[in-house]
């Protein structure tokens, strides 16, 4: 099969379009005949040589895929060969053809095509472990999502609104404001001319949770943003990974910092969670009330022009790898 490899670590230039052994499925694994893939801030950093695989991993990028089941590993139940399925995963993506544990599979929801539906389970993952599943965020709570204009806000922008939250967002431009605003967003703040503390103090009181992929740059104000009783949750470093945290401000709100990722998680979390979310997400997307914001397309074969555009911050939503043309 031909796959994404890394030349060597640095820009966009290393990866190349190259043949490589095919992968086998395991017991309790199912192989994937990959319809698509979709570009995640973690491909750039591995592909800087900063965010190596789990142990055991692939060391091919990609941590999501839609695709169809060309064969089912020892002990697999539940699943047949045929069936068109998405995929969370830790690694494998930019592929023809990857290997996937059983409970990470997600069948395709609605009436989404398999080219689409890998747009969703990294995010639909990452935003209902943090947001629902640990800071269980509940109808009528305000909800301020950095970044509404990613994968990951564009996903958050419309989980927060189909819970009954009230949801507030940073971007950059009044371009991209407008188009979370169309996705629900009920506050939009440009984190260029506006300083999203005060403005949540004067719409809502501060928020109930928070979705932070900065990190360290923004832990201050998230923490001052914060309600009483309010729950931070950061997802990322863009920002670094040092700052400094006021526990008397933390005692004062009895607030809470919780940090995660998903790609390290052991496999019966992870499991755990895609049940979580098939159950009580999947609904919500085969109904319409969450959809896929797809703002490009790209020839698995060009994933460095893919890489260009997510590092310039130039697309809406997510980016898909089409594996064929």
């Amino acid at each position: 099969m031909y796959a994404i490899t890394i030349r060597e670590p640095g820009d966009p230039d290393v990866l190349e379009w190259a043949e490589v052994a095919d992968p086998r499925p395991g017991p309790g694994e199912v192989l994937l005949d990959v319809a698509a893939s979709a570009v995640n801030r973690a491909d750039l950093l591995q592909r800087q040589g900063h965010y190596p695989p789990p142990p055991g991993a692939s060391e091919t990028l990609g941590l999501e895929c839609s695709g169809t089941i060309a064969e089912l590993g020892e002990g697999v139940t539940g699943w047949n060969v045929g069936d068109e399925v998405c995929a969370l995963l830790s690694g494998g993506g930019y592929a023809e053809k990857a290997v996937v544990p059983a409970g990470q599979l997600l069948p395709v929801p609605g009436e989404i095509d398999l080219l689409t539906a890998a747009a969703l389970p990294e995010v639909a993952c990452t935003v209902w472990a943090n947001v629902v599943i640990h800071a269980k965020l509940r109808e009528g709570e305000t909800f301020l999502v950095h970044g509404g204009a990613g994968g990951i806000g564009t996903h958050a922008i419309q989980v927060g609104k189909a819970l009954g939250a009230t949801v507030a967002v940073t971007a950059g431009s009044a371009e991209r404001l407008e188009r979370c605003r169309q996705l629900g967003a009920d506050i939009t703040i440009n984190y260029k001319e506006d300083d999203f503390v005060e403005v949540l103090h004067k719409e809502t009181g501060g928020a109930d949770v928070i979705l932070d992929n900065m990190g360290a740059s923004y832990l201050k104000r998230n923490v001052d943003a914060l309600a009483a009783d309010g729950r931070l949750v950061v997802i990322g470093m863009q920002g670094g990974v040092k700052g400094e945290l006021n526990v008397g401000t933390l005692l004062g709100k009895r607030a809470s910092v919780f940090a995660a990722g998903l790609r390290f998680r052991p496999l019966d979390q992870k499991a755990a969670i895609v049940a979580d979310v098939r159950e009580r997400l999947w609904p919500l997307v085969s109904e319409g009330a969450v959809k896929p914001i797809v703002g490009q397309v790209v020839p698995m074969a060009e994933a460095a022009s893919a890489h260009r555009a997510l590092e310039e911050g130039s697309v809406f939503g997510k980016i898909l790898l089409a594996a064929k043309s």
